[in-house]
């Protein structure tokens, strides 16, 4: 009952922030974009914004766009080309949103972080002021770490690690009501479900324990993601921590955030549970 409740108060978000994986944006076979689901995804937006609401999209996606139009096969083997790639990729990413927002009437706006933007007190500042004035001008912020300059294979030093926990501090920033983390898995489940069938879904998580924790594993089902659902935990409790409820879901057919603000039964819901001691301050210097 519980459950259904909060599940049909999802309908009255105002400030939402959406997160999408690179493997969702790309097809399995190639590594290419795919066009579909990101129009998909930018009529979606475009809706949510006719119904008054504010979104702003945390998207992946740069490498492998970088790599599809360099024509290159697999990851990258090195630091300088996987911000090579970045650097050409986030390029032809914004270009690709962009036009497609434009064919809905509506203006993309590019912001780029990295771990420096936010520890600083001046850029921190800074960059709540531009996503605050980026919304109140009707835009659709899009935000992606910024890869050409980030060394994101040094874990957790001087970067985000992922857009996972990345999604859940510009949701603190800003002071979104509601995250929705979409990926390659329904959401959260006892334990691995591709390893082991049996494992138990969870639909709603009222408060992260160390029970939960426990069942975060440092995996990922794609040759093009980073975030396993350990960084998605880390990412719900940042969000929750903040006062933003959090929903995991498939974004196997990104039509599901519809479903979510419907109030249906979609995903795991972690309920915000504001913690009056959450500095995100503290959290980026002592988590990274």
């Amino acid at each position: 009952m519980m459950s259904h409740q909060k599940r049909i108060e999802l309908k009255n978000k105002k400030r939402i922030v959406i997160k999408i994986g690179s493997s969702s944006l790309t097809h399995q076979e190639s590594g290419d974009l795919n066009l579909l689901k990101i129009e998909r995804l930018v009529r979606i937006i475009s809706d949510l914004k006719g119904q008054g609401k504010e979104v702003v999209l945390v998207s992946s996606g740069a490498i492998a766009a970088g790599r599809q139009a360099l024509h290159e096969t697999g990851r990258p083997d090195s630091l300088a080309r996987k911000q090579a790639y970045a650097a050409v990729g986030q390029a032809r990413l914004m270009m690709v949103y962009q036009k497609l927002f434009a064919e809905y009437n509506q203006t993309a706006a590019q912001v780029l972080l990295t771990k420096d933007t936010m520890v600083n007190d001046s850029s921190r500042y800074n960059a709540q002021n531009t996503f605050e004035e980026l919304l109140k001008l009707q835009t659709v912020p899009i935000v992606n770490e910024n890869d050409t300059v980030s060394t994101s294979e040094i874990p957790l030093v001087d970067n985000f690690g992922d857009n996972d926990r990345l999604s859940a501090i510009v949701a603190a920033l800003i002071g979104a009501d509601l995250l929705i983390l979409l990926s390659d898995i329904d959401g959260l489940y006892s334990d691995d479900p591709r390893v082991h069938p049996e494992a138990r879904f969870i639909s709603l998580v009222e408060e992260i324990t160390p029970e939960f924790l426990s069942m975060g594993k440092e995996s990922s089902g794609s040759h093009v993601g980073t975030g396993g659902m350990a960084a998605k935990l880390a990412a719900a409790r940042i969000a929750t921590d903040s006062g933003s409820d959090l929903v995991i879901a498939n974004s196997e057919d990104v039509g599901i955030i519809w479903e979510i603000m419907e109030g249906q039964e979609k995903g795991t819901l972690f309920l915000a549970h504001e913690n009056l001691g959450f500095d995100l301050m503290h959290y980026l210097n002592n988590e990274y």
